[in-house]
């Protein structure tokens, strides 16, 4: 009889330990309270793209796409994130019209690549940021910046998330 209940005090004891242990232990540091100096992704709003330039990012999209035989469906938006031009190339997925203009709209609106949503997501589980609106995470939207200020944003949609990157980052070299 007395075994049992030795027994019993033994784990409660060590239960006990266990609890206290854990209480005194402070929680870890959340890399969310860190402040930084600096405002990141603060890019000036610049004049909106002309629809010469919007055209000309556009091409250069078209032509990277067509080098790997891509179909994508590419949008350019000025810097109050409203359309300006749209191409969709000969089969590209119907469904990725909207995504394309959404990645565009997104990039521009919260000055970032999408990519920033993605990563943060997948890689960190900041999960918070899908609450807000006008987030897409998934690669393919990036701001078009020239002189400094941002004037629009590209997005691409209809490939894998790093093949629209690919085909955005080519024709935002071509924005300066």
């Amino acid at each position: 009889m007395r075994f049992p209940r030795f027994s019993l005090v033994l784990a409660a004891a060590g239960l006990c330990t266990s609890i206290c242990g854990q209480a005194q232990t402070g929680p870890a540091n959340n890399p969310l309270d860190a402040v930084p100096e600096d405002m990141p992704f603060d890019v000036a709003y610049g004049p909106p793209i002309t629809l010469e330039r919007a055209q000309a990012a556009i091409a250069a999209a078209v032509a990277e796409a067509k080098k790997h035989n891509w179909k994508l469906n590419v949008a350019v938006v000025d810097s109050g994130a409203n359309l300006v031009a749209f191409q969709r190339m000969d089969g590209a997925q119907l469904a990725s019209i909207a995504i394309a203009q959404h990645k565009a709209r997104a990039a521009a609106t919260f000055r970032r690549e999408t990519r920033v949503w993605e990563e943060g997501i997948q890689l960190k589980q900041n999960y918070y940021t899908l609450t807000l609106d006008g987030v897409i995470a998934s690669r393919g939207g990036i701001p078009l910046v020239a002189a400094g200020k941002l004037i629009g944003a590209i997005g691409c949609s209809g490939g894998t998330g790093s093949q629209d990157e690919v085909v955005c980052k080519a024709a935002a070299a071509t924005v300066k």
